[in-house]
């Protein structure tokens, strides 16, 4: 976790480690959902590339910390905390 680096290809995924149903309440277009409970177990399988770059949000901050260095425990190399999605001023989706 820190200063963002971007990647040759340019590319991120934006995971959201909150709740099935808080996911389906309000989430950030585009974001994958792996629980903040499940990252551990799912994380290898869903997020094969460890110098892919990820964004990490939550509700609030608090999980997203957490998770992030998780991922990096876990050898992810380019992941960067952003906080929680209460404090998100763009567009968001539902259901």
């Amino acid at each position: 976790m820190g200063e963002f680096e971007e990647t040759e290809d340019g590319t991120y995924v934006l995971l959201d480690v909150r709740t099935e149903q808080e996911y389906k309440e309000k989430r950030i277009p585009g974001s994958v959902l792996i629980p903040d409970y499940e990252l551990a177990e799912r994380a290898e399988a869903e997020l094969p590339d460890k110098r892919q770059v990820i964004f990490v949000y939550c509700r609030s901050g608090r999980r997203s910390e957490a998770a992030a260095k998780k991922l990096v425990e876990l050898g992810y190399n380019h992941v960067y905390d952003v906080g929680g999605i209460i404090d998100w001023p763009y567009e968001t989706a539902q259901g």
